[in-house]
């Protein structure tokens, strides 16, 4: 990316810390710069909101642009959604991983047709009690679908309030506590943008801090020591390797199940070369909903 070049503006209070109206404003300031122009941050409905919230779990934004798009276009309302195929909508997902999300997604259109007249609803409760859907997910869904003053904490906004912040290892109820002192709550959709962009191009894993817009209101910059950020509440740690995972051979399966029925052993050769193995994931499969058997065959979707 690009380097830009930014008025640091005003420096913290001499404890440290910087004053959170100041925090807001700063940041608000440096705001459009920022902006990544992700397709969702326009996105036409909370629906799609949702959507891309539930793909971008454990995804790249780069390899969630595209599906998302294909997606919503093809499922554009709960209504939609509810009334297709699990096998369509895990057709539809396919290159996403973790078809989990997919089967979840396609529940909780169900959910909304049936008990709140086919919208996405619009409370922290209703939106939790979604499948798949947890804290995170939920206000996002209420501050970039319906424009709520709430604070979201991704592993992007985690590592901004660890470091700019706090300057120390935050726990999950921390981590929310300092965020929702923090939101504005009068344009709560572009302040919770610019901290989640904030973090990503520059309070990342390795963060840039000499080109950093908020480096002269970071505490930990001006206190040095051991980076706060490793060991946070909502900061990811490395995944294991996708290659030879159960990951990949559960993809695999169900990949080739897309284009159609297959036996059971032959839907056993494509998870694994050992038995037990590819007898306890397909088992998995078939719990989950993901596949199910049908005249001796194994199908996608139940």
């Amino acid at each position: 990316m690009t380097s830009r070049a930014f008025d640091v503006g005003p420096t913290a209070t001499t404890s440290g810390r910087y004053p959170s109206g100041a925090f807001r404003r700063r940041l608000l300031t440096v705001a459009d710069a920022l902006d990544r122009d992700l397709p969702w941050s326009a996105a036409p409905s909370a629906w799609a909101v949702l959507v891309s919230e539930v793909m971008l779990q454990q995804t790249s934004v780069a390899r969630v642009e595209g599906p998302w798009r294909a997606f919503t276009e093809r499922f554009a309302s709960p209504r939609a959604c509810a009334d297709a195929q699990l096998s369509e909508v895990l057709t539809a997902w396919r290159g996403l991983g973790y078809p989990r999300r997919a089967r979840d997604l396609h529940r909780s259109a169900q959910i909304m047709c049936e008990r709140h007249d086919a919208e996405v609803p619009d409370t922290l409760a209703e939106l939790m009690a979604l499948p798949g859907v947890g804290p995170y997910t939920a206000r996002a869904v209420l501050v970039f679908g319906f424009s709520q003053p709430a604070a979201v904490v991704d592993t992007n906004v985690a590592r901004v309030l660890a470091r700019c912040v706090e300057a120390r290892r935050l726990t999950a109820r921390e981590a929310q506590r300092v965020a929702d002192e923090l939101v504005d709550v009068r344009q709560p959709t572009r302040f919770n943008q610019a901290m989640i962009d904030l973090g990503a191009q520059f309070c990342r894993a390795t963060p840039r801090c000499e080109h950093c817009p908020m480096r002269s209101s970071c505490r930990w910059r001006r206190r040095g020591g051991e980076d706060p950020a490793h060991g946070s509440a909502g900061v990811s740690r490395a995944q294991k390797p996708f290659e030879g995972s159960a990951r990949q051979a559960r993809g695999r399966l169900l990949a080739r199940l897309a284009e159609g029925p297959l036996s059971e052993s032959a839907s056993r050769a494509l998870l694994s070369n050992d038995p037990v193995v590819a007898t306890a994931l397909l088992g998995a499969l078939l719990r989950e909903g993901l596949v199910s058997r049908r005249a001796r065959r194994v199908v996608l979707g139940n």
